[in-house]
């Protein structure tokens, strides 16, 4: 048998291995920025979808990056790293083939994030913060097992035939078919959130599909139902045999090692390789009168379709704009809350949501879509304008705050802190409880309207004067509940354009009110100079279908 020379052989074993590895992918061309200062007075991440061979991911802060790009994953299992971590927010626009799967879509925005901003990562297992779904005393739940009928998964009953009694408190439903206990921890977090503020975890050890219904009170409603009321977890144990507490337990997490604050610059002449934005317009649309007396119901579904019916031109209209404040649009008709409207469209999309790799739509496509339809079908036009409006300012009273470790992220969450106190237990009023650390006063300020949307609609302007980073709670009453019943905003909240409402007799306490008392701040209402949608035509009636 002839032999290779010893080198040579070498040579090809190394070569075969080098072009037997394929290459990690990446985005075609990527454009990475720092994200300007926006006058949206509450930003969210939006985008995270690969449409038309373009990636857009606006508004993102690094922890929401990482959360994106190694799914699933919860944010609260994402530890260490720097203070601004949950802070800075970043554009990206990239490229890629349409026909990129979901899985590789991740492992380019791994690559992007090393690449582009040298982050290091690695997995670990470290005790977390969460609920425990355990099987409760008896030791035997109150669980069918699935019967094979209805799709799996938790869905609500089907919406009432008439009006719901306004005097008689809601309660939450959840029908469960061929729901797995991992499947039903992962879900009670989006069906009751406001009870959870970090991960549950199934350690209940029971295997196969169950078939089940659920009823809870929102902990928002719970002071307002009294004694009718009850509590996620009360619901589990006494209606399904279970048992929801807080532990630390052992779970894989995600440790940041490092990052750059400020990523790398953009490739020259980015902008001429980047696919432009997909056309905002639905493919189908049927745009018609409601009768007066339809209340509104509807939703945006995935792939880019609405099913909207009974919506007035407002509520069109602040959809469409993002505006979810009276002032902030200006020279309405006065038909512009009364007219109602059924709005059915989709987009291509939808047809091929059923297919691998089909286009997705996000909610900054849909506002355009829908923004496009009333230009096209009511005439709209429209220009902006500053105008004086009813808006917050922070100012400083006599101050009680807590400096901060700088060492620590900055950020906030619904919840109690590491000591896992919830004075929410005790005095069920109070239900909304943010704690914050390593913030300044602006960033407060201007975090305020997501932590409390139902009382602040527009920027709040920092005026307090102090200096430095703190650590604070804020216990208060959601908007619409102070005093006993929902306020004069929209949504049930408090009007931002009148004065807060004073606290409640009963305990309730506005957030003006927390604030005042609980950091000796104030949240004060002044008229200030901010964007203004000014309306200079729109129709009544839509043009034909």
């Amino acid at each position: 048998m002839s032999r290779l020379p010893y080198g040579i052989g070498v040579a090809v074993l190394l070569t075969s291995v080098v072009f037997g590895q394929s290459a990690p992918p990446t985005f075609d061309v990527a454009d990475v920025h720092i994200r300007a200062h926006s006058n949206n007075p509450a930003p969210f991440m939006t985008g995270g979808v690969l449409r038309g061979g373009r990636y857009d991911l606006r508004n993102a802060t690094m922890l929401d990056m990482i959360r994106m790009a190694y799914a699933p994953i919860d944010g609260d299992n994402i530890l260490g790293g720097p203070n601004w971590l949950e802070r800075d927010r970043f554009d990206i626009v990239a490229k890629a083939p349409q026909s990129t799967s979901p899985d590789n879509v991740k492992l380019m925005l791994q690559n992007l994030l090393a690449d582009r901003f040298k982050l290091v990562v690695h997995k670990d297992t470290k005790p977390v913060p969460g609920f425990a779904l355990t099987v409760g005393k008896g030791g035997k739940p109150k669980l069918k097992e699935a019967s094979g009928e209805g799709a799996p998964g938790c869905q609500p009953p089907p919406p009432p035939s008439t009006p719901p009694d306004p005097s008689v408190v809601p309660i939450n439903v959840a029908i469960c078919h061929g729901m797995t206990m991992e499947a039903f921890a992962q879900t009670l977090r989006g069906m009751a959130g406001a009870y959870f503020t970090s991960p549950v975890v199934d350690l209940t050890g029971l295997k196969g599909a169950w078939d089940f219904e659920l009823k809870w009170t929102a902990r928002a409603l719970l002071a307002r139902a009294g004694s009718d009321g009850i509590t996620i977890f009360d619901a589990v144990d006494k209606q399904l045999g279970l048992k929801l507490e807080q532990q630390n337990i052992p779970s894989p997490v995600l440790v940041v090692d490092s990052a750059n604050q400020k990523p790398s610059d953009n490739p020259s002449g980015i902008a001429q390789n980047l696919p432009l934005p997909p056309p905002a317009e639905f493919d189908v649309a049927d745009v018609k009168l409601s009768l007066p007396d339809a209340m509104p119901q509807g939703r945006i579904q995935p792939g880019g379709q609405l099913n909207l019916q009974g919506f007035p031109m407002k509520l069109l209209v602040q959809i469409a704009f993002d505006i979810n404040d009276d002032q902030l649009i200006a020279n309405a008709p006065k038909w512009f809350d009364s007219t109602k409207y059924s709005v059915i469209a989709r987009t291509s999309a939808v047809a091929a949501g059923a297919q691998p790799n089909a286009p997705q739509i996000d909610i900054d496509d849909v506002r355009l879509m829908l923004r496009a339809l009333i230009v096209e079908r009511f005439k709209l036009a429209t220009h902006y304008e500053d105008r004086p409006v009813n808006a917050y300012v922070l100012l400083a009273d006599k101050p009680k705050l807590t400096k901060a470790d700088p060492a620590n992220r900055t950020g906030w969450k619904e919840g109690p802190g590491n000591d896992g106190r919830d004075p929410r237990n005790t005095n069920s009023v109070l239900s909304r409880l943010v704690t914050a650390k390593n913030m300044t006063m602006a960033q407060f300020a201007e975090d305020l309207a997501r932590m409390a949307p139902g009382y602040v609609r527009t920027p709040v302007e920092d005026a307090t004067g102090i200096e430095g980073n703190f650590d604070f709670t804020i216990n208060f009453t959601p908007a619409g509940l102070v005093n006993g019943g929902p306020g004069a905003g929209q949504n049930g909240g408090q009007a931002q354009g009148a004065e807060p409402a004073a606290s409640d007799p009963s305990g309730g306490l506005s957030l003006p009110d927390a604030i005042s008392k609980q950091m000796g701040l104030k949240l004060e209402l002044r008229k200030r100079q901010l964007p203004v949608l000014v309306i200079d035509h729109l129709e009544e009636k839509p043009t034909d279908n």
